[in-house]
């Protein structure tokens, strides 16, 4: 039989190997069209000047900071996730709480490459009480409550909900502009399929995608499963 390695399971069948070495060879497809859309977005020109100098809450301190500020000197890249949680929720979204659940864990390493953060419309000590929540001891928590940031950046429609979106920046000697937003949110819907625009920031559907049950049609994270 025609394989990619001589790799054989335990009493697999040949038949088992036919289909999974089918799937292999579009596995190898995948990961070669993942790089095709890596290098492409790593070749954009730089988008539009920020258009101001926003000034956030830090949540955790309560003090005051420019969107200037958040980039060390070291450091040519900002990336910025827009969550989910709204002046008026007692509790956010549960999808970016599941992916800021993550995040959080990653976020030292992260922090080691690039300049990251999280904002949030929410008032700056409500933003820092769900954080001490869910032990959130990783990432800068910014409140937008104060600035338009989340409206310029589409991350928050004409009625005041917030969207999901991540946006990356960057810093040249001194001027900042766009990058890359995760537009696959605005682009219209496949039908069947969620729009996955932060897959690669959402590891938790990729382990699911691994499995028979798959990411199902009917399962959302939650705050938790007590």
């Amino acid at each position: 039989m025609n394989t990619l390695h001589n790799i054989r399971f335990p009493n697999e069948s040949d038949t088992y190997r036919e289909k999974r070495d089918q799937l292999l060879k579009t596995e190898i497809e995948l990961r070669a069209k993942i790089e095709e859309v890596a290098q492409l977005r790593r070749s954009l020109p730089h988008g539009g000047a920020l258009k101001e100098d926003y000034i956030f809450e830090d949540a955790e301190t309560g003090t005051e900071i420019l969107f200037s500020n958040l980039f060390q000197e070291s450091k040519q890249s900002l990336l910025v996730y827009n969550f989910m949680f709204r002046p008026d929720q007692e509790k956010p979204c549960t999808s970016c709480t599941s992916i800021i659940d993550g995040l959080n864990g990653q976020a030292p390493h992260i922090k080691d490459r690039v300049n990251f953060a999280v904002v949030a419309k929410a008032p700056a000590g409500k933003l820092k009480k769900w954080a001490d929540s869910r032990n959130w001891s990783n990432i800068t928590f910014l409140s937008s409550f104060n600035n338009t940031f989340n409206s310029d950046y589409f991350a928050e429609s004409a009625d005041g909900n917030q969207l999901p979106v991540a946006h990356v920046f960057v810093k040249e000697n001194s001027e900042i502009r766009h990058f890359y937003t995760s537009e696959l949110f605005y682009a219209p819907p496949t039908e069947g399929q969620h729009m996955r625009h932060v897959d690669m920031i959402w590891p938790m559907w990729n382990v699911f995608d691994l499995t028979p049950e798959g990411r199902g049609t009917d399962w959302y994270p939650k705050h938790s499963y007590d």
